[in-house]
């Protein structure tokens, strides 16, 4: 896949290779190394996923949360996490905990991210919701983008004192794009390390080149970049719009820099557009 917005990875100059290096990206977890290799597998069986998740209360609890949710819709309630996998299906389930092992692997590093947490819960549930809506990406695929999405976030804020500084600064620009602040000041973005951390994690290709090119909204009319990661970065668009309704925040900057060609790449109208963030924040509020 070519795109006319982001330079290749692994980076190229030895100054910016020993600052990726100096980064700290969490090793894939062998939990997560044991789901993987029974998804790789030509019938994956929701029994042995359960047992491997065996006694874990956080992602036993996690996945009957997400099973019983409006987000997914369904009409019974799951009351076992066997039976909460074959609600959710075995991608799904594996979206679920393979976001929770994130939180579990960064966590614990003097910062407190319950905040950006709280965010990447939330952006995944409105990506799963829009894309079930629009039918334009499968739900486990758009669910990990939304948990991944800014994963590179608190391991700049690791990395970098001031890093929490930069982060707001580039929130509040207007015009220039998101990754561009963090360019000028460490020579890496928090996109550029998330991709990394997917690629390591061994997670789909099309989420570690929507977390790559997640702020550079020139994709979207570009047909080189595969429709199926200008899709996620579009929908991580009306995401981030839902979620800034959601916490009372009248104002995207983001969705002012890609809001329209999101809505173009999606095929959307302005009116279907307002309407489907409407349905959105009902379905945030009935989760409460």
């Amino acid at each position: 896949m070519t795109t006319v917005a982001a330079p290749a990875l692994p980076v190229e100059n030895a100054v910016e290779d020993a600052l990726m290096r100096s980064i700290r990206i969490p090793p894939r977890p062998s939990l997560l190394v044991d789901l993987q290799r029974e998804l790789a597998k030509a019938d994956p069986s929701p029994r042995n996923m359960a047992r491997i998740i065996g006694n874990d209360v956080g992602m036993s609890g996690a996945l009957l949360k997400l099973a019983n949710s409006p987000f997914f819709g369904a009409a019974r309630k799951a009351k076992s996490v066997e039976q909460a996998i074959n609600f959710l299906g075995v991608d799904m389930c594996a979206s679920t905990l393979t976001g929770l092992l994130a939180r579990r692997a960064i966590d614990g590093q003097g910062a407190d991210l319950s905040a950006f947490w709280e965010i990447s819960m939330r952006r995944a549930q409105a990506l799963m919701f829009t894309s079930r809506k629009l039918r334009i990406a499968p739900a486990d695929i758009a669910h990990t983008f939304g948990l991944f999405c800014d994963i590179g976030v608190p391991l700049l804020m690791d990395r970098f004192a001031d890093y929490a500084a930069t982060y707001d600064d580039a929130c509040d620009e207007p015009v220039r794009r998101f990754t561009e602040i963090e360019d000028e000041r460490y020579s890496t973005n928090h996109a550029a390390i998330g991709c990394l951390l997917a690629r390591n994690w061994g997670l789909s290709p099309d989420v570690s080149w929507a977390i790559l090119l997640h702020h550079d909204y020139r994709v979207l009319d570009d047909p080189a970049t595969d429709d199926a990661v200008r899709s996620l970065v579009a929908l991580t668009l009306l995401a981030e719009k839902g979620i800034a309704r959601f916490f009372g925040r009248t104002l995207s900057h983001e969705w002012e820099k890609g809001g329209a060609l999101a809505c173009q790449h999606l095929g959307l109208t302005e009116d279907e557009a307002a309407d489907l963030l409407d349905e959105l924040n009902e379905a945030f509020h009935n989760e409460r």
